[in-house]
């Protein structure tokens, strides 16, 4: 699980550098006339207001648990991030196409595009620089965690660096695409291809939007661990003495470091109060030395399925 320091680090990283390349995309669309650069600068612009939203959730996520929200504000993280997505969608997404189809439908007149060239480079390095330092800590997470790179990526719960790394993807994307529609432009004098580039990234910002909108609205309803990881805490608490069954399981993911793991166990029958007392506080420990993501353990003593006895208070 993530630490919300580099979290932190690799989401400013990120909104340093769209700020920076929205403002320098819009002077190059308004010179070169290109709605492609116009669709990027809303890009950046949307990327930075996401970045924000982004800082606002990992800020407000580090709460302590109080009276009134007893489990902590870990689960707002993904309500922000929702919010984030949406913005991505709205701010830039939306707008992208918009400009396309304008500019295929009225036309519109190029300009030098020498400044918009130079921008794009100066872009694709910074954001290049940006990509890099979310795929890092997804790649030192991802080892720690003994998982695939892209299955880490696709099942972390530490949303906000996965947004980073798929919207500074998508950026990349998106100026390879503003290139390739100020060329076409330039070659054959039409601005089709500015139209199309544009509309080609506002397709581009709809399917991140959709991923990250997905992945955070999963996280809202509640998502348990992965497969394996389930299967390892049913493991660790047949290793506790006493416990003889683990009945029913049940993990939720609160934050990216935070998980809830509740269970039925089947203690053995001739075990003192005491005894199960001890058992629960031992397994407990363990599954935080394993798991230290793992913040609640609840156990809740259960007869085994198999016991077909009638209950000790009916037999008389």
């Amino acid at each position: 699980m993530a630490d919300n320091g580099e979290s932190t680090f690799t989401v400013i990283v990120a909104a340093a550098a769209n700020l920076g390349i929205a403002a320098a995309k819009v002077v190059a669309g308004i010179v070169s006339g290109s709605s492609a650069m116009l669709s990027e600068a809303a890009h950046s612009l949307a990327d930075t207001v996401t970045e924000a939203m982004l800082l606002t959730a990992l800020k407000r996520s580090e709460k302590p648990a109080d009276e009134d929200h007893p489990v902590g504000y870990a689960g707002e993280r993904y309500v922000w991030a929702m919010l984030a997505a949406v913005a991505t969608f709205v701010g830039g997404a939306v707008f992208s196409v918009y400009d396309g189809i304008h500019t295929l439908t009225h036309g519109e007149e190029l300009g030098d595009p020498t400044i918009s060239y130079i921008v794009l480079g100066v872009a694709f390095v910074l954001e290049g620089f940006s990509l890099r330092t979310g795929i890092r800590q997804v790649q030192a997470e991802a080892e720690r965690m003994k998982a695939p790179f892209g299955r880490y990526l696709r099942l972390t719960a530490d949303t906000t660096v996965k947004a980073v790394v798929m919207e500074d993807s998508a950026a990349l994307a998106g100026l390879m695409l503003a290139a390739g529609g100020l060329l076409g432009g330039q070659i054959t004098g039409s601005g089709v291809w500015d139209g199309v580039a544009s509309i080609l990234i506002g397709v581009l910002l709809v399917y991140v939007a959709w991923v990250l909108g997905r992945s955070n609205a999963e996280l809202l309803i509640g998502r348990p661990l992965p497969r394996h990881m389930r299967a390892a805490v049913r493991e660790e608490l047949l290793t506790v003495p006493h416990i003889v069954d683990v009945l029913d399981l049940t993990t939720l993911i609160q934050g990216p470091s935070e998980v809830l793991v509740a269970a039925k166990i089947d203690f053995r029958d001739v075990a003192s109060a005491e005894q199960i007392e001890w058992a629960c506080e031992d397994a407990e420990d363990q599954l935080r030395e394993r798991f230290p993501a793992i913040r609640r353990v609840y156990l809740d003593p259960t007869p085994g399925l198999g016991q077909r006895r009638a209950r000790p208070s009916e037999q008389a």
